[in-house]
């Protein structure tokens, strides 16, 4: 009696024949769109120079060095022409380094003896920032710094920062980065901040803070993030309106 099933496709006379050419056309389609869903999905990456975790960076400002998502902050109130911060700056960027719980963020305080100079040195480093990153902000700082004569006396006559493109000449034609200079300029006067550097530490669990006038040494800003960490307020210490008298700030080594 002959079998009431139906032939398979396989088994089909000629299937193999018809139907392998349509299944590589098939599969050439699938390719092509998969590599138009690649072209035009774009990659994150990571800033050159920082660690892979820059690509969860919101954009800056406020501009931070370091491990983003770290517990701590300090955030420097700082003057590119400040001679102090000149010399502080790289030595806290190193022990942000060595500490991968704090990050550093950076606060502009142009002071009126560096002017007009330090607001134009914090104008280019926004703009470079804008630009083209969190790295490549702090890179304008330490150029900045390495190559400025400080006390708003400016660089050399001749000398121009390397890496001013045509999107970070644009941003400087515009208001942009005199707006957030003057804002984060205030913001520090309203909060009794008149010096640089001045350093105000902020504890992300806790939700507690405090400020530091004047440079502090890796041992002091530890016991500053203990006393943070423990909820213990020490007014010896955290003092707002602590400051640094003008002509100490002029007298510091370059």
């Amino acid at each position: 009696m002959p079998s009431s099933r139906l032939p398979s496709f396989e088994s089909r006379p000629g299937f193999s024949r018809r139907l392998r050419p349509l299944l590589l056309t098939i599969g050439v389609l699938i390719l092509l769109v998969v590599a138009a869903l690649i072209a035009v999905v774009p990659e994150k990456r990571a800033e050159p120079g920082n660690p892979a975790e820059a690509i969860n960076r919101p954009d800056g400002p406020p501009w931070r060095y370091g491990t983003f998502d770290a517990r701590f902050t300090i955030v420097m109130f700082a003057d590119l022409e400040c001679p102090y911060c000149q010399t502080y700056s790289p030595v806290l960027r190193t022990w942000i380094d060595e500490h991968p719980d704090v990050n550093l963020q950076w606060h502009h305080l142009p002071l009126p003896m560096h002017e007009p100079v330090a607001t134009q040195q914090a104008r280019l480093a926004e703009c470079v920032g804008e630009t083209h990153g969190h790295a490549a902000f702090w890179q304008a700082v330490v150029w900045l710094y390495q190559h400025t004569r400080s006390d708003g006396r400016g660089l050399p006559p001749g000398t121009e920062y390397p890496g001013q493109d045509q999107a970070v000449q644009a941003c400087l034609a515009s208001e942009r980065p005199d707006a957030i200079i003057s804002a984060q300029a205030n913001e520090a006067r309203h909060a009794g901040v008149s010096a640089t550097p001045t350093l105000h530490l902020i504890d992300h669990d806790s939700g507690l803070s405090l400020t530091l006038p004047g440079p502090a040494e890796g041992d002091a800003l530890l016991s500053a993030l203990d006393l943070l960490a423990s909820g213990v307020a020490n007014p010896d210490i955290a003092d707002p309106h602590s400051e640094m008298p003008a002509d100490v700030v002029s007298d510091m080594p370059r």
